[in-house]
């Protein structure tokens, strides 16, 4: 397999020796290419993306980011963030990390070759058919990475692999493969340049497609946004009232307060349903508020 993210750009040698100006727009013209990986890997995250959802909407497993170095301090960073904006459950989300916890602060030399380490936090963690692992590593030839892939791949997971590399051994041993093909960097070698703007870009891209496939996102609002500070709440007050014109504040307060701060059972309250039947009405609609909102209106409009 040729490391195409492991060569240099005789365009770039000298760039060291060039005005900052023009060394800093040769860095932003080879970021270019992660944009254009990222477009033509559209039908495979779309593919991960629904495979996903479907297997979460399921149950109780789990969505697992694996990976070593700049990888999967990009992956975690794409985790950390599911609570917050759609209020994905802490519990459902677990992290393989080459040198564990402390290499997402510092470099852990040679974790990312201990492919026998990643096998063992696999079975630690105890994953198995109901879960998914998005496996992550620009090079697509990690021991750590492959290794922690083809484990998880054993017990019946999901695996969806992420590489910059083409036909590279991570792609190959995951069920979804999510090519990146960005080519040499502007510094050859550091892949946390254009190979993790590309990773960056298409995390975003599949978790935030998984959360709108679990209706956890509605008319382009963060429906399920967690109110843990004030400008959040100020937000999820803001986006009932979107969604419900009619209301004042007085209305969307007491609304918000009667849901608990829910969004969702607070629109569906305001729309003449009471808590019970509101929360009810998610539960049939698994948590996806246009479909228990058309059943609500399908059930008021049919009592007239």
């Amino acid at each position: 397999m040729q490391n195409q993210t492991e060569q240099r750009l005789q365009r770039f040698r000298g760039a060291d020796r060039w005005p900052t100006e023009e060394s800093l727009a040769a860095m932003l013209e080879n970021q270019t290419s992660a944009l254009f990986a990222v477009r033509a890997a559209l039908p495979a995250i779309a593919k991960a993306a629904q495979a996903i959802a479907a297997l979460l909407a399921q149950g109780d497993g789990r969505l697992i980011y694996a990976g070593a170095g700049a990888s999967i301090r990009l992956a975690v960073q794409d985790g950390v963030e599911l609570y917050p904006t759609f209020s994905w459950p802490l519990a459902r989300v677990e992290y393989v990390i080459a040198g564990g916890s402390g290499a997402l602060t510092q470099s852990v030399e040679g974790a990312e070759d201990q492919a026998a380490e990643a096998r063992a936090e696999i079975s630690r963690l105890g994953v198995g058919s109901a879960d998914i692992v998005v496996a992550v590593a620009a090079s697509g030839a990690t021991p750590f990475t492959v290794a922690a892939a083809q484990a998880s791949r054993a017990t019946g997971a999901l695996t969806i692999g992420m590489a910059n590399n083409p036909n590279s051994p991570l792609l190959a041993a995951c069920g979804i493969a999510i090519e990146l093909p960005t080519g040499p960097e502007f510094l050859a070698g550091s892949t946390r340049m254009t190979a993790g703007t590309a990773q960056k870009i298409a995390l975003n891209l599949l978790s935030t497609q998984t959360m709108i496939e679990l209706g956890r996102v509605h008319d382009g609002w963060m429906i399920d946004v967690v109110p843990a500070n004030d400008k959040l709440v100020r937000r999820s007050k803001r986006i009932i009232q979107e969604l419900v014109p009619q209301l004042d504040d007085k209305a969307v307060t007491r609304l918000w307060e009667q849901s608990g701060g829910q969004i969702k059972l607070a629109v569906l309250m305001a729309e003449g349903a009471e808590l019970a039947e509101a929360t009810a009405l998610l539960q049939q609609h698994s948590g996806k508020l246009g479909l228990a909102r058309a059943a609500l209106q399908d059930k008021d409009g049919g009592g007239n």
